[in-house]
């Protein structure tokens, strides 16, 4: 135990530290350094490029100097991302050095070798620096108490990002098990701004567990601009102002020393680097790519260029989104929206990534409507309104995996896990029952699959303990650990064996020998496809495709939703961007109406095609698919139609011949919110959506089991499979535990139920504005497009949508 005077001396060696760098502790840094010391627990929330990372390191430092700089694990840290996983090491080495400590700083992650792995093993490390499935990995072997023995604390970093998703929810539980493990445990996470703090800092720490919320007052300064097209169209439709503003985007990374240009989606990063790639001015090696599907040692040549200056532009995805230090970037560009407020802080936090530095950011949208998001995101960073991030409640396939890496290491027992369980926030509710059904699953696979073996993946010894069954059901486990839940992987690699990323089996399983495709940066021929590896060849003739990764889509948050129709109602004009927008919105209001916040607008419009309705809710896509279901189904009771619907962001369209001309008392029936889950259940096939979220669910909890390690189960045998087992769960087994979630989260998640509930009463609570308008409307175009999407070829798509504007804005 250090004495109060041996933690002076530390204290004034890292002031000192500081100062040779040119630096000085914040107020919000020392009153962090004064919570650890007092062994206190919390949640630490600032902007990006504040110093939250020395808030936490410098009083481990501290710590550690004054406790004679020992040996053995004292510091985990846990980070959402590979990416940031480097960065975090290497500050933790530089800050340690300034210290005079000798701790040897390792990384744990899906990146790391057989050398990093084996060191960790041997606990030749004082810090480790690991993701949250790394962690639960650690929980799988037997001497995990013994790796852990000399642990200090947690330090969780970018919390916000994990608080929200599944991930978040697995590291809650591999913490309580921690905490169980090392009762004085401390516990921090470091967040970026985020509307929910309180919540956040409970799921943190776990319920009845006390702890202390350091927000830092103030704003980081940001530079929006938004790159204006020199007209904007009256007809738009989505991604139409895309690539057109590529010579904008050019213009500013030639004034700029360093530049990161975010997308959306990998498939965009892809399209854009190629885009840049046939103008950039400069070396070839000054241009680069950077997303997850890239192999481990292209993405490090990136990161390293960058951070030392020798790359200017980067174009990337949520790869970089987080917390890695890139002190040469100036500027951010922003393809398309951000979607939500919190990802837009996030990534303008990437330029000026320092304490007191301005971030410069320009916004390029990919459509009309885009340019009003801009506008709003102004008006929402000003008044710092940032959404909440909502964790999961209750999702037991993060249960199962978690109890079979417990009986896949020490064993546990099940009331102490029960407990356990209980402690944190996200299974508080957990009933008796559900971790009864729980344990049936992971000891039997349920009441249908009790005779198959392979189910058995836990057994209870005669001392009480549950371990794990079979050395061979340990090694499916740790290769299975993890809830990112995507489509089947196929390795790209050259035909001389060089590997260069992996794709998604779906898009590899369209490609012929001979076809051409871009990724990380390169054009690549398609030579064979065999055993789940693409091999390839570098060619300079033209690509035929870009791939496309599940997932892609981000939701509008509600918060830039709300903006957004609050920023087109106004007749103020008072932006560059709105008054860039006045034409389309001044045609909009001749031709129909702009709704206010306590409106909907509906507009139905008779085409060759038959009847459409037009309906903007602005409640998002997911929200509105499921308003789709709810109004066809209510529809076709009133007579037989076979009605097709397309859906955008801002609203939704209903298309069928025979479809009726509606007054306002017919409208308020159908978008009554009473009855609501039985109108779904009619109009959207609820089975198939849960059937294909059985998939993701079954595969967390281990249901679906993997192919041993180099032989991966192919994508449509995995489909086949979960088909046939859902099919059998639905007919023999039909309360099981997983088909039960499946369903629950079609409805919370899938089609967002709580937000579409919302919109509908806000509807019922407010005005119908009807309106007949002649031909489509500037608010129409766009979700008149996405109905054609699926039934043109990709250019004969454009085409017609090109040549539908061009006659609207002629007439």
């Amino acid at each position: 135990m250090a004495t109060e005077a041996a933690r002076r001396r530390a204290a004034r060696l890292l002031r000192h530290w500081l100062a040779s760098t040119g630096r000085r502790a914040a107020t919000f840094q020392r009153t962090t350094w004064e919570a650890w010391h007092r062994g206190a627990s919390g949640l630490l929330i600032a902007p990006t490029g504040t110093g939250k990372t020395l808030a936490i390191l410098g009083a481990a430092l501290v710590d550690a100097h004054a406790d004679g700089d020992p040996r053995g694990l004292r510091l985990l840290w846990i980070t959402p991302l590979r990416a940031l996983a480097a960065d975090t090491q290497r500050q933790i080495e530089e800050a340690a050095t300034g210290m005079q400590l000798s701790w040897r700083v390792l990384r744990r992650t899906g990146d790391s070798g057989s050398t990093e792995r084996a060191r960790v093993a041997r606990g030749a490390v004082e810090v480790l620096v690991t993701t949250p499935e790394s962690l639960s990995l650690m929980l799988t072997h037997a001497d995990v108490g013994e790796r852990l023995r000399w642990l200090d604390a947690v330090v969780v970093d970018e919390w916000h990002e994990l608080l929200g998703n599944k991930r978040g929810v697995l590291l809650e539980l591999a913490l309580a098990h921690l905490r169980a493990l090392r009762p004085s445990l401390r516990t921090w996470g470091l967040s970026a701004t985020i509307g929910n703090p309180q919540q956040a800092l409970r799921h943190l720490l776990g319920s009845g567990n006390p702890g202390e919320l350091i927000e830092v007052a103030g704003k980081r300064a940001i530079d929006l601009v938004t790159a204006l097209p020199d007209r904007a169209q009256r007809f738009p439709w989505g991604g139409h102002l895309g690539l057109a503003q590529l010579p904008r985007v050019l213009a500013a990374i030639e004034k700029s020393r360093s530049t990161l240009v975010f997308t959306n989606t990998r498939s965009q990063a892809e399209l854009w680097h190629q885009a840049l790639s046939a103008v950039w001015t400069g070396a070839d090696a000054e241009l680069g790519i950077h997303h997850g599907s890239i192999d481990r040692s292209q993405r490090q040549r990136v990161e390293a260029a960058l951070a030392d200056g020798r790359m200017r532009c980067v174009v990337a995805t949520s790869s970089l989104d987080l917390g890695v230090d890139f002190a040469p970037v100036d500027l951010v560009v922003q393809i398309g929206s951000p979607r939500s407020i919190a990802r837009l802080m996030q990534r303008a936090g990437r330029s000026g990534h320092r304490p007191g530095a301005r971030s410069r950011l320009l916004l390029v949208p990919t459509h009309n409507l885009e340019i009003a998001e801009a506008a709003a995101a102004r008006v929402e960073l000003a008044a710092r309104h940032v959404e909440s991030r909502n964790p999961p409640g209750l999702s037991l396939d993060v249960l199962a995996q978690h109890l079979v890496s417990l009986a896949t290491g020490t064993g546990f027992d099940a009331s102490t896990q029960l407990a356990a369980a209980r402690q944190t926030v996200a299974f508080a509710r957990l009933t008796d029952h559900d971790f009864a059904r729980v344990m049936a699953f992971v000891t039997l696979g349920g009441d249908a699959l009790a005779s198959y073996p392979q189910f058995q993946r836990v057994v209870q010894r005669e001392d009480g303990l549950f371990v794990i069954a079979s050395a061979a059901h340990a090694r499916l486990h740790r290769f299975s650990i993890g809830t990112i839940a995507s489509d089947a992987s196929v390795r790209l690699t050259f035909v001389r064996g060089r590997v260069l990323g992996e794709v998604e089996e779906s898009f590899a399983a369209r490609l012929k020998p001979g076809d051409r495709f871009r990724f990380g940066g390169r054009t690549l021929e398609l030579v064979r496809l065999r055993d789940l590896v693409a091999q390839v060849r570098a060619t300079a003739k033209p690509a035929n495709s870009v791939p496309r990764w599940l997932g892609g889509r981000l939701p509008l948050s509600g918060t830039l939703a709300a903006a957004t129709r609050a920023q087109l109602a106004d007749t103020r004009m008072d932006s560059r961007e709105m008054r860039a927008l006045a034409p389309m919105l001044q045609r909009q209001r001749e031709m129909s109406a702009v709704p206010n916040a306590d409106q909907l607008l509906v507009e139905v419009v008779k085409l060759r095609e038959g009847v459409f309705w037009f309906l903007y809710p602005f409640a998002g896509r997911l929200a509105h698919e499921g308003l789709a279901a709810v109004l066809a189904a209510r529809l076709a009771r009133l007579r037989p139609l076979s009605i097709g619907y397309a859906m955008n962001d801002y609203g939704v369209v209903l298309r069928a011949r025979g479809l009726p001309t509606p007054d306002v008392s017919l409208l308020r029936s159908l978008l009554d919110p009473e009855g609501l889950e039985e109108a779904l259940a009619n109009g959207i096939n609820l089975a198939e959506l849960a059937r294909r979220r059985f998939r993701d669910i079954a595969k967390i909890a281990g249901l679906l089991l993997p192919s041993r390690p180099g032989a991966p189960r192919a994508l449509r045998q995995l489909q086949a499979s979960s088909g046939l087992l859902y099919d059998v769960l639905s007919e023999y087994d039909a309360g099981h535990v997983l088909l039960e979630q499946a369903r629950r989260e079609v409805h919370e998640e899938s089609l967002e139920i709580d937000r579409l509930r919302a919109a509908l009463t806000q509807i019922k609570a407010g005005t119908i504005v009807l309106g007949t308008p002649a031909r489509l409307t500037p608010f129409a175009f766009p979700l008149w497009a996405e109905s054609l999407r699926g039934h043109l070829a990709h250019e004969d798509w454009q085409s017609r949508l090109a040549r539908m504007a061009s006659e609207l804005e002629g007439r």
